[in-house]
């Protein structure tokens, strides 16, 4: 097992929406010849559930990249020098602090665009 992290971008109209998750990359349970693509497994975190609801809540597209090179601190960094917004899913996220956290960047991202 080793740390990950699976990014999305969403184009909010006024503003875009990096939402990063946090994850567990894990050896699959069998093998996958299948599929077309790269393929990996992870777990997210702070578990399934949580996640997805935090996901969705966010508004988070279904293209995504999965990285173990970078982590949500070069991601915030990343957000910073381009203006963007930054979610991040944890292992201390809940869906009630997430929601709370989306209105606080409306708030903020309105304001920040003046009057």
């Amino acid at each position: 097992m080793r740390p990950g992290v699976v990014v999305g971008l969403a184009d909010m109209g006024d503003r875009f929406r990096l939402v990063a998750n946090e994850t567990d990359v894990v050896a699959p349970p069998e093998s996958l010849p299948s599929l077309p693509v790269a393929r990996a497994v992870w777990r997210p975190r702070p578990n399934l559930r949580t996640s997805a609801e935090a996901w969705l809540t966010a508004g988070a597209s279904h293209h995504t990249v999965l990285s173990t090179a970078v982590g949500v601190e070069e991601l915030t960094d990343l957000a910073d020098m381009l203006g963007v917004e930054l979610l991040a899913i944890d292992a201390d996220t809940t869906a009630r602090q997430s929601a709370k956290e989306l209105r606080w960047n409306q708030a903020y991202y309105r304001l920040a665009q003046g009057f």
